[in-house]
């Protein structure tokens, strides 16, 4: 039988796996195996088969509905009359969101990239054992602070 749990690369693994040799498991049935976190650019335009849940054009069509709608409002009083305001605030406010929507993204990606970098990798620990060991295993692993812990047989 094979445990197999998660954990965040700290002493707390460390503990773990010596907690376990001292109740007999040897070491060479215990393995670990680091996993790769994913830092992947944020990108501007979304497609259909991939979108990240941020949208760049949101702040785009909010300001400019915004400020073509005080374009065409002014635009009463203004010369060039409202139709013309209302499509001079359109794009300004759509360019204007966009800039800013674009900039609040690159500040978000720099701060999630920074994190990811900060944060320690998680690992995943195997552990073959004993049916008998189990309860015994599972303990020491939750008691370590094993982010999830599960069983799997091979036959």
């Amino acid at each position: 039988m094979f445990v197999a749990a998660t954990f965040e690369y700290s002493f707390f693994l460390e503990l773990a796996i010596s907690d376990l040799e001292k109740r007999g498991i040897p070491r060479n049935n215990i393995g670990g195996i680091p996993l790769d976190k994913r830092i992947e650019e944020r990108r501007i335009i979304d497609s259909i088969h991939r979108a990240d849940g941020i949208s760049v054009f949101d702040g785009a069509a909010i300001l400019g509905t915004v400020f073509m709608l005080l374009g065409a409002i002014y635009g009463f009083i203004l010369k060039w009359g409202p139709i013309l305001w209302g499509l001079i605030g359109l794009f300004t406010g759509a360019v204007l969101g966009f800039i800013l929507d674009t900039s609040i993204s690159k500040i978000r990606s720099y701060k999630d990239e920074k994190r990811a970098k900060d944060n320690s990798a998680e690992i995943v620990l195997v552990v073959k054992c004993e049916e008998t060991q189990y309860e015994m295993v599972n303990k020491v692993l939750w008691d370590n602070q094993a982010l999830g812990v599960g069983i799997f047989e091979i036959n």
